[in-house]
């Protein structure tokens, strides 16, 4: 069953609510840049920021990889087939969503550009209500109980 979701979230796409958040914080950072740290912080922070975007690849490789193998779209406006629980959503309920803050917050501190750090927090809480409390409804009345205890054991981002 891959029909689309009828109504469940507002946004056709959510990924495009990261792509829309990363182009504002380049842009911000471009014509209003706000402060940086300066060494040997920003060193340390840059290290981090590219040990962020390692996690973001292998969490995003991994979920897809987990709903690939349930034989469930990856298709976040698509009905799910299965409730896939292991792996990365073992960890997290939205472990893609996660990944793509993971990825904005290493853009930050790789460039040193402190908006991408803002549009991170703006763009998962976006995300959750545009299309993570939708979804979860979606899967509340798909799966029902299995859902539930899954959510009551798992949480929504970490």
């Amino acid at each position: 069953m891959t029909e689309v979701r009828a109504r469940a979230g507002w946004l056709p796409l959510p990924p495009l609510i990261y792509v829309s958040a990363i182009a504002v914080a380049a842009i911000l950072g471009w014509f209003y840049p706000l402060p940086w740290l300066g060494w040997p912080l920003s060193e340390m922070l840059f290290a981090a920021g590219w040990l962020a975007v390692l996690a973001f690849a292998a969490l995003f490789v991994t979920a897809v990889r987990a709903m690939t193998r349930a034989k469930t779209t990856v298709h976040p406006n698509r009905m799910p087939d299965h409730l896939v629980t292991g792996g990365p959503f073992s960890l997290s309920r939205n472990p893609i969503y996660l990944a793509d803050t993971l990825l904005m917050v290493g853009i930050g501190l790789i460039s040193g550009n402190a908006w991408f750090l803002l549009m991170a927090l703006v763009a998962s809480f976006a995300t959750q209500k545009a299309a993570i409390e939708g979804e979860e409804r979606i899967l509340t009345e798909k799966f029902g109980k299995k859902y539930r205890d899954y959510a009551k054991r798992v949480r929504r981002w970490i």
